[in-house]
């Protein structure tokens, strides 16, 4: 069995092993890491061979742990990611490159459109009815997108966002509140299996996705990094917001907004920010919260659309796609059944 995992903004760690009687064996240690002293690397082979092949990833970095000799330096990575790789190995996860990835973009559709084939693709990429996908979002007027377990009220002021224009919609995953004015944001869906991510802890899941995107803005002169759970953030700044939901036919979702062109007056009046979130982001503005990519790169929200799919594309290759007709169709349906109706946007008063 063979297992990797890329650690996000670290290195590489690759992982062989059988199993043997319902036990680990020949297990062997690889990567671009770095690790002092030298027989570190025995003692973590060692310290596996013999557990058994159905523990959780937890036994196997106290292992690892517990064997390193005194005085050890992992740099690049960790026990736990070494246990994240061999989980991989066992559970036969795939990687990016096992796939073929399609990307979709659009024009403008409404905030409930893209919702609801945020849900029609995920699904349909969980059956095999399609390839794993990257969509970019486009929409020209603004919304709210409250995450699934969020209370409408203690989210939104309904009088400042029936003021300025703004439609307040909920979505299937978790999270915070997205503030999306028409053209300010770049908000990206990933529609992959459930392989892709196996062995993987949600918060590993979360970096793992995100982390060509950091390449690109990287790539930009932006000095980008992930923030756990699922902030990526800059050293001037928040930039934007990853939420997932996986569903039960084995696809993910994965999306991501990230602020462009932010007007942070709106926001707070918009927004119902309380005070017990901005004390634990450590700051006492929300107008500051956040620091757009405009003001970062000096590059329109295209230009910076253009750049994140050409990294997509050489890291992982992208073939061009459209959504199909019974797509949209779908998407249409569950428009007016779920992402269209009060009982959905007021499942959480």
């Amino acid at each position: 069995m063979h297992g990797e995992f890329k650690v996000p903004g670290g290195k590489l760690v690759v992982v062989d092993l059988e199993v043997v009687g319902g036990r680990i064996s020949g297990f062997r240690l690889a990567g671009d890491f770095f690790l002092e002293p030298d027989e570190a690397l025995a003692a973590i082979d060692a310290a596996i061979n013999g557990l058994p092949a159905d523990a959780e990833a937890k036994v196997y970095a106290a292992a690892v742990n517990a064997a390193l000799p005194e005085g050890s330096t992992l740099l690049g990575f960790s026990p736990e990611s070494i246990a994240t790789a061999l989980r991989r190995a066992l559970k036969k996860a795939t990687a990016w490159s096992d796939y073929e990835w399609q990307l979709v973009h659009p024009g403008p559709l409404s905030p409930r459109m893209h919702l609801a084939l945020d849900q029609v693709l995920a699904e349909e990429v969980g059956a095999g009815r399609r390839k794993p996908t990257l969509r970019i979002w486009e929409w020209n007027e603004p919304a709210v997108v409250i995450g699934s377990f969020q209370s409408v009220k203690n989210e939104v002021d309904p009088e400042n966002a029936a003021k300025y224009g703004f439609d307040v919609v909920r979505r299937i995953s978790g999270g915070g509140a997205m503030f999306m004015d028409a053209g300010a944001v770049v908000t990206y869906s990933l529609y992959a299996p459930g392989e892709l991510v196996q062995g993987m802890s949600f918060a590993d899941s979360y970096a793992f996705f995100d982390e060509w995107v950091i390449v690109a803005l990287k790539s930009l002169g932006i000095e980008a990094s992930y923030q756990p759970l699922n902030d990526i953030t800059s050293p001037t700044g928040k930039i934007g917001g990853a939420a997932q939901k996986r569903l039960g036919n084995g696809g993910v979702l994965h999306h991501v907004t990230m602020s462009y062109d932010m007007d942070g007056d709106k926001m707070v009046q918009v927004l119902r920010i309380g005070r017990e979130k901005m004390s634990d982001k450590g700051t006492t503005s929300a107008n500051k919260r956040v620091d757009p990519l405009r003001s970062q790169t000096g590059l329109t929200r295209a230009e910076i659309i253009d750049r994140m799919i050409a990294t997509f594309r050489g890291l992982h290759g992208l073939q061009d796609d459209e959504i199909t007709p019974a797509e949209y169709a779908a998407a249409e349906q569950l428009v007016a059944e779920k992402f269209g109706t009060e009982e959905w946007l007021y499942r959480v008063p």
